[in-house]
């Protein structure tokens, strides 16, 4: 179950970083300023609506995923442990004296 929400979590990112890389800094979306692709099948508010509202769906999507893996995960290291007491290196022990 884990491993399918992680491998779904890892495509809502790649998709969400994807869309977010598309827009435009200045809210344009694809269609703006040019008259062919899909500036004409859309128009440059349409586009950008969609860009939006898809962005907005993708990063809820993520957050939910997010929530769930943390739910499902939050007792496997056990019991009032730490990830820091579990690897933290044991204490050295003193060195032998030297014989004289």
């Amino acid at each position: 179950m884990n491993t399918v929400l992680l491998i779904i979590h890892l495509f809502v990112t790649l998709a969400l970083i994807g869309v977010v890389l598309i827009q435009r800094s200045e809210g344009g979306g694809l269609g703006v300023g040019s008259s062919q692709g899909m500036g004409s099948f859309m128009s440059g508010r349409g586009t950008a609506n969609l860009l939006t509202r898809t962005t907005a769906i993708l990063a809820t999507v993520f957050m939910l995923l997010a929530l769930a893996l943390a739910v499902l995960n939050r007792g496997a290291s056990g019991p009032g442990h730490s990830l820091l007491d579990i690897h933290a290196p044991a204490p050295a022990a003193a060195p032998p004296p030297l014989p004289s």
